[in-house]
């Protein structure tokens, strides 16, 4: 078939092999979850040249290609969450450019470096909070009806996303794990907090003198 598997006779592969009688036995549980376990029972109480392996040992490659889909998945949302925190940034930056007059104003009124530095990290991280929160609500809302949305889309748009005929699954599986939610949504506000800092920083520098001089 490939480089790592053949299909044979049974009967050419035991006589070539030199083996007698039954080569294996499979077994089913109620639980798949405990195979595990199980496995590692047999081990102790079978003696001899026997091998026992369960469900995650045998697809083992196929599992490491998901957690290393799923570590990839993670550092591209990362990126694009770090875009979204680029366009806060240069938000914040403008809206420092443009309330100059105001800043300085305001420390003219007695209000410290340390005061205008706080009012622009509140803003800023004020929107990247309600942000990431309206993100979260919005995917894990489309996560737990995606059986419900993906086939009104295919009606509405008269397309497939998934062929019976290609893939071996016709619907997109969801199974939200909050824990990756927590970590994409703490990414989310941390980044946001982190963009505050430079507009809020050159916000605390606007010298009053200078911003009304032309005033």
């Amino acid at each position: 078939f490939d480089s790592m598997l053949a299909f044979v006779q049974i009967d050419d592969a035991i006589q070539s092999a030199g083996l007698v009688g039954p080569l294996g036995l499979r077994l089913r549980l109620h639980d798949l979850h405990g195979a595990p376990q199980v496995a590692a029972e047999l081990r102790r109480g079978l003696a001899g040249d026997y091998v026992v392996r369960d469900w995650s040992q045998v697809n083992t490659i196929w599992f490491a290609a998901v957690q290393s889909q799923k570590r990839m998945m993670f550092i591209i949302l990362t990126l694009i969450i770090a875009v979204a925190a680029f366009n806060l940034v240069s938000t914040l930056v403008m809206t420092v450019k443009d309330k100059q007059a105001d800043i300085a104003i305001l420390r003219t009124l007695g209000a410290s470096p340390r005061s205008v530095m706080k009012i622009f990290m509140v803003q800023g991280s004020l929107v990247g909070v309600l942000g990431s929160l309206l993100g979260v609500l919005l995917g894990v809302t489309v996560a737990l009806n995606v059986d419900v949305i993906v086939p009104a889309i295919e009606q509405a748009f008269g397309i497939q996303f998934l062929s019976k005929e290609i893939y071996l699954i016709s619907e997109i599986p969801s199974d939200v794990r909050w824990v990756d939610v927590g970590a994409i949504g703490g990414v989310a506000v941390l980044l946001a907090f982190l963009s505050t800092l430079y507009p809020s920083w050159a916000a605390a520098r606007v010298k009053p003198a200078e911003a009304l001089r032309y005033e």
